[in-house]
């Protein structure tokens, strides 16, 4: 299961920032090209881990944005994207967030209390822009139904377990200057 995931996972090219280790991904980064067959695998995979009984789907720009797209044409569930630029849209609501190598500002508009949402993210490393967003959503009152983030790598997930927030991956991976390698999957 996953098989082209941990193909193209395996085969990702490696730069880097610094000391950081990035890897260069589809799902990640939209290069190289992000192949429907490859799309159409994760979504899957993703309706058979989250609990369905959600009214929106929240991406976090800009790599969630083609995992929520699928999943709102799977489901028939609008989405809403959490923007890098304000919108000054009545009830925005501003957040910083921090990754493994950036920090910056998020933005989050058309959530509205009790709204029911699905967060769908592609990497998660330090937890800090999930950890950011969460809090945000809660102080909304949205009732975050699931979330799920397609690549798990660093101890973001530990940090999140760590102040209860439970967060699902497809596959958990390390990245060093020789390339991508799997530490766990889930089936």
């Amino acid at each position: 299961m996953l098989e082209m995931l941990h193909k193209s996972l395996l085969n990702a090219p490696i730069v880097h920032r610094g000391d950081y280790h990035y890897f260069i991904h589809p799902i990640s980064d939209g290069v190289p090209q992000l192949e429907p067959a490859l799309l159409e695998e994760i979504t899957s995979h993703i309706m058979g881990m989250v609990n369905q009984d959600f009214d929106k789907i929240l991406a976090i720009e800009a790599m969630g944005i083609p995992l929520a797209t699928a999943l709102s044409i799977k489901t028939g569930v609008p989405f809403s994207i959490i923007r890098k630029r304000p919108y000054e849209l009545e009830g925005e609501v501003k957040l910083s967030q921090e990754t493994g190598y950036s920090k910056g500002e998020l933005y989050v508009n058309n959530v509205m209390k009790g709204d029911r949402v699905l967060i769908v993210d592609d990497v998660v490393s330090t937890g800090g822009t999930l950890v950011a967003l969460i809090n945000a959503l809660e102080g909304i009152g949205a009732v975050i139904v699931d979330t799920i983030v397609i690549i798990e790598r660093g101890d973001g997930v530990s940090r999140l377990k760590d102040e209860g927030i439970d967060v699902k991956t497809l596959v958990r991976i390390d990245v060093t200057e020789k390339g991508v390698s799997i530490e766990a999957a889930h089936e």
